[in-house]
């Protein structure tokens, strides 16, 4: 597979890109508004199937594309790229938390998702998902927990759950359709203030379903 990471020089973008290439199985393309940074990038991973380039250029021929940039700039990123996206099956990763003090993280306000406003955007299936995968879970071992993708394109969700599965010790278990981001996009929030409040990494581990292959393959049926 040929995944685009649209602000792969961000610390998720790294860090998927981190895990993708010490993993080896697909070509990753990392994308920037600075084609030079992304190529930066791509070299500090040791190249060889990682490449960078401008996000226009990364995501041609890209079977998967991940928007991980910032949740501020995700629209207006999803927006300049539509043309050059097509069709191409988009993730979108980030979540519009704000923090306020003496409380903590708080979810987005907005009654729909940020990947619901990505898809009203572009013309491409969007999928959403990892949104309980914190970058430094992504640097070791495959973090001991699930990944969550929801998505209405059947096909842009088999895609998510495929790369979701390579990046955990868990499940990439699908939780329905791209509504199900607004569920998704809020427990960043639970996680950032669990990390805080416990000084801790957490993620997600779901109980009662089918483990291992069996349950990505139960998702795509």
């Amino acid at each position: 597979m040929r995944i685009a990471i649209l602000g792969g020089t961000g610390s998720f973008g790294q860090a998927l890109a981190g895990r993708l290439a010490e993993l080896g199985e697909d070509e990753v393309v990392i994308g920037s508004r600075d084609a030079a940074r992304a190529r930066q990038a791509a070299d500090a991973l040791g190249g060889g199937k990682v490449s960078g380039n401008e996000n226009g250029r990364a995501v041609r021929d890209a079977d998967l594309v991940v928007l991980a940039v910032n949740a501020d700039a995700a629209l207006d990123t999803a927006r300049e790229l539509s043309a050059a996206l097509g069709e191409t099956p988009l993730l979108s990763v980030a979540s519009a938390i704000r923090f306020e003090r003496g409380l903590g993280a708080l979810p987005d306000p907005d009654a729909r998702s940020l990947a619901e406003r990505v898809q009203d955007a572009v013309a491409a299936p969007v999928a959403a998902g990892l949104h309980s995968i914190a970058a430094a879970n992504l640097d070791a071992a495959p973090p001991e927990e699930d990944a969550l993708i929801c998505a209405d394109d059947p096909r842009a969700k088999e895609l998510a759950l495929e790369l979701a599965a390579k990046l955990v010790a868990g499940r990439a278990l699908d939780v329905g359709p791209l509504a199900s981001a607004r569920a998704l996009e809020g427990l960043t929030a639970v996680i950032v203030n669990l990390n805080r409040r416990y000084k801790a990494h957490a993620g997600i581990r779901v109980t009662g379903v089918l483990d291992g292959e069996s349950a990505i393959q139960s998702a795509i049926q």
